[in-house]
């Protein structure tokens, strides 16, 4: 039986629709042909759609070995480099042996800190506001979550380059996103274009590259063993004795820079909207902070007793998934659940689609954070990889532990002291570029608790 899609006259419409609105694309998709749909993409090759569980456990882990970065990450590899996000094999490997110990569940605990520190910096900014000034959230959340990284991983005050980084990166996400659709031969020349690119839609003209070339210049002329990423990646050594290239620790930092801050603020100002809209989950929200905190900021022994503050970021994750599409490509002849899928071909497992599935997700579109809490009905027997935000098997987002306890004390510490509400506009539409960003901005009026 072959896999349902649209037939190869068809598929020219579904693909030229794709570069305005992808996400839109997927799931008109999945409406017309179902959970695994075979897209034709010309000379006898296929693309393919997958939405369910089963189908990310198969390529993320069951079978990860046989599936490797889809040919739409040599864009985003263009503009940040050979890092963690954009490299295979040996390579990524290597990296990833030396990065993980800094992200482990118990360690990025002291990364608290700097955390609940950068929230107060802001809030401080706030605090100087008048009641009911209109913000634009998801601004705010980018720059927040931009000085988190930047004290954080790489001991730096990002204040100077925070406009220039913002518009950067803003600008590489639409460049890579479009430039997948270009048929051109992908070597230095081509890389070079597309960097050059974006700097001019970003109207930056030394890209994401000139502040982190400063960044790393600045601590190898102040050399400290502060014990950050950057430190890390100064210092490490590989088991035969060789040190990081310049090319490799600039690749690494560009990367935590987008992945690091970008996801992480996309994730708050879902977060944010989605408690003006449910004012409920809010009052809930905020007697926990109240009753937990008593009026000092949270620190990372608070988060585990904040736990329908955590509840309500996870939901607000498997709505808005920042990491909304995986795009792999298999290596060989495969068979996922059934469907056959030669070698070659890509594969799109759509994070959102399997997040809002209603075969594993009651009201699957409806905003329940109550879903995420221990002991909930229906959470054991959802398969684990009904939620995946932070991928899965080996290549899972190496950073979740510091998001999620970020993003958990940032929204934490907003409750205690604002209400963020929704203007007339109401939730905007979700704009799907690499990352899934509230669409033309998130402007929310501003208010202080009573």
């Amino acid at each position: 039986m072959s896999t349902p899609g649209p037939t190869a006259r068809q598929a020219v419409r579904v693909i030229a629709s794709i570069p305005r609105d992808p996400l839109n694309a997927h799931v008109t998709l999945a409406a017309r042909y179902g959970d695994a749909v075979r897209l034709p993409v010309g000379r006898g090759k296929s693309n393919y759609l997958f939405s369910r569980p089963e189908h990310a456990e198969h390529v993320l882990a069951l079978k990860q070995d046989n599936y490797v970065k889809a040919l739409t990450y040599r864009p985003l590899r263009a503009l940040i480099g050979n890092g963690l996000l954009t490299t295979e094999g040996e390579e990524w490997r290597r990296h990833r042996r030396l990065i993980q110990p800094l992200f482990s569940r118990r360690d990025v605990a002291r990364f608290g800190p700097a955390m609940s520190e950068g929230a107060q910096r802001m809030l401080s900014g706030w605090d100087e506001q008048p009641a009911g000034t209109v913000l634009d959230v998801a601004a705010s959340m980018r720059g927040l979550a931009l000085d988190i990284v930047g004290r954080a991983l790489f001991g730096a005050d990002m204040t100077a380059d925070a406009e220039i980084m913002g518009r950067a990166i803003d600008a590489g996400q639409k460049v890579a996103v479009l430039a997948t659709f270009v048929p051109i031969s992908w070597g230095p020349r081509a890389a070079r274009t597309l960097r050059v690119v974006a700097r001019r839609v970003g109207r930056t003209p030394e890209g994401v590259e000139g502040p982190v070339a400063r960044l790393i210049a600045d601590r190898r002329s102040r050399p400290a063993a502060t014990g950050d990423l950057l430190d890390l990646l100064l210092t490490a050594r590989a088991e035969d004795g060789s040190r990081l290239t310049d090319e490799e620790i600039a690749a690494e930092v560009s990367t935590f820079m987008l992945a690091g801050h970008e996801t992480s603020a996309n994730t708050m100002a879902w977060s944010l909207a989605l408690l003006s809209a449910f004012p409920s989950a809010r009052e809930r929200l905020e007697q926990e902070v109240d009753s937990v905190l008593g009026g000092r900021p949270p620190g990372p022994d608070d988060v585990g007793k904040l736990s329908w503050t955590a509840a309500v970021v996870a939901e607000a994750l498997r709505l808005y998934p920042p990491a909304w599409t995986i795009e792999r490509m298999a290596r060989a002849d495969d068979s996922v659940a059934g469907v056959p899928v030669p070698a070659g071909s890509q594969v799109s497992i759509s994070t959102y689609l399997v997040h809002r599935h209603p075969e594993f997700w009651p009201d699957p579109a409806g905003f329940d954070p109550g879903r995420f809490l221990t002991g909930t009905a229906g959470s054991a027997e959802r398969p684990r990889y009904s939620y995946i935000p932070f991928g899965g098997g080996r290549r899972a987002c190496v950073g979740q532990s510091f998001a999620e306890l970020e993003t958990v004390l940032v929204i934490a510490s907003i409750g205690q002291r604002f209400r963020l509400e929704l203007t007339a506009r109401g939730i905007p539409a979700p704009a799907a570029n690499v990352t899934l960003r509230p669409g033309r901005g998130l402007p929310m009026r501003l208010l202080r608790r009573a």
